[in-house]
Formats: C-alpha cells, structure tokens, sequence
C-alpha cells in the first residue's frame, strides 16, 4: 500500500494552533504575522532588532485572538544556541508548532567572490545558517507532534538564476534551496510524517531591504509586489501542497520566470559560458529565447 506523504497545509489545519516566524519584525515576515493571525493562529515572532519588533507587537497584539496568544523575542538567527532558546519559548508558551516561517535576512553590498571574508561571513551566517539552525532546532520537535505541519524557507530567486553582482547573498540563496529540497525528501522518507517543507521564492517585493525610502504606498514601484501579496500567495501555494512557492510580481510574469530558470540550467546542459544570460556572445540567443 503507497505511503500518503504530507504536502499541503490548510488553514483549517493551521486554525487556533501555533506560528514561529523569524524576520517577523518587517516587511514579508510582519505581512505573514498578520496573515496568520487572521487564522486565529498565536504567533511567537522573532527578529533581531529590538526597536522594530516592539513596534511589530503593536500592531499584532490586536490581531490576535487570546491573552497569551503572542510572543516576541529577540533573536539572532546566526546563533544556533539563541535559535534553540526559540523552540523552547515557543513549545513553552504553546506546547506545538504548526508552522515554523524560516524568513529572517539581509541584505548586503554588491559584492565579487574575492572581496574579503567580513561582507560574506554575515550574509551567510544569517541567509543561509539562519536557516540551518531553524530546521535544526525544530525539525524533529515538529515531526514527533503526528500533526500537519509546515517548514517554509525562504529563499529568493537570486539563489536559483544567480545573476551577478550580489554573489554572497546569491550563495546563501542557493544554499538554502539545497537545504529544503533535501529537507523535503528527508522528510518523505519518514512513515506516516505529518510535516512537509516548502520553498518560499519571492519576486520583486517592495520591503526595506531594497527601498531607497520609507515603506509606504506612495513610495512602492509599480513593478513591485507588497509584501501582503507574498504572504497571501504563500498561504494559498501551502494549501494547494506546492513546495517551489514561486512568486511573480507586477514586472516579472510566472512564464517569464519558467523561461529564465530553464535557461540557467541550460548552460550546464549546453556547456556554455557561465551565467551566458548576461555574456554578450549570448546576449541575441537569450532574447530571441525569452520571444518564442
């Protein structure tokens, strides 16, 4: 008889029960906040900057429903030990996880893959290590619940196409692609496992890593989705059971996406320069490629 393997998590299933988001102070980790609060979920939300995540409580602490149902807590994902005082915050305060939201980040300077180790150390601890140690800290504890559950990395198109320019972050990007695929399969490998793992891959969203300005509707580019978008179609992905959460946005259409992705991969397929999307010996073959 075929083992039913775990996919897709409903907002029945998520109702009432338990949320940890890292990164949740700002921009798609408060948008995915408030989005699971509409749920009725309690939320244990985690960031870094203190300042930011008071502010964050604020506006939370309405949405939620239940004394007790939030809790903040500064954290540095970068340190296994704080992401581990985490999971004992959060089963502590609400005895499960449902959903564990692996979002913290940051951004960095465009930088090249010899620029000295100081740039390159924290974006990786935090981008891609960050990560790590959420699925560290959590996987097991969330497995041994038998409940549907959910790991949502998030990671960015950068760690798939890898455009130049921004080579550590895309590293990291990369990194924690390989990292939830595997997780995916370990996890399939489990009998009867009720948590699945799943790739958030957002497009252009207009957050304060890349505004040039404050965070407001005035201020937001046209070609930019909100961070409210993010989360809306990362809930929606969840319960369809997708796990390459593949944001478009107001510039970029899925298509366009599909067409650069299997492009990426052709150089290896092909043997042609690296990253020939932006080699001009290339540069007609991409465009007519990108046409048809």
């Amino acid at each position: 008889m075929a083992t039913t393997i775990r996919q897709s998590i409903s907002p029945e299933e998520l109702e009432g029960r338990a949320a940890v988001i890292t990164g949740g102070a700002k921009g798609i980790g408060l948008a995915a906040a408030k989005r699971l609060a509409g749920l009725g979920m309690k939320l244990c939300v985690a960031d870094n900057d203190a300042a930011a995540l008071e502010k964050a409580g604020e506006e939370l602490s309405s949405l939620v429903s239940g004394e007790g149902s939030l809790r903040l807590e500064v954290v540095d994902v970068s340190s296994f030990d704080e992401v581990e005082r985490l999971r004992g915050v959060a089963y502590e305060a609400f005895g499960e996880v449902a959903l564990l939201m692996n979002n913290a980040g940051i951004g960095g300077p465009r930088m090249k893959p010899w620029d000295g180790p100081d740039g390159w150390s924290r974006i990786l601890d935090v981008n891609f290590r960050g990560m790590m140690h959420g699925v560290q800290a959590f996987t097991e504890a969330m497995v041994a619940q038998n409940r549907p559950s959910a790991i949502v990395n998030v990671g960015s198109k950068e760690g798939i196409t890898t455009p130049p320019g921004n080579v550590a972050y895309s590293v990291a990007k990369a990194g924690v692609k390989v990292l939830t695929e595997q997780l995916a399969h370990e996890l399939r490998q489990i009998e009867g496992c009720q948590t699945s793992a799943h790739l958030l891959i957002p497009g252009w969203t207009f957050t304060s890593i890349n505004a040039s300005g404050p965070i407001s509707e005035e201020n937001k580019p046209d070609g930019a989705w909100t961070a409210d978008q993010v989360a809306e179609f990362m809930l929606d992905s969840l319960e369809r059971g997708d796990f390459y959460i593949l944001c478009q946005d107001n510039s970029v259409t899925r298509e366009m996406d599909e067409k650069r992705i299997e492009w990426a991969a052709g150089d290896l397929i092909e043997n042609r320069p690296a990253l020939s999307r932006w080699h001009p010996d290339h540069e007609e073959a991409f465009a007519r490629f990108m046409e048809d």
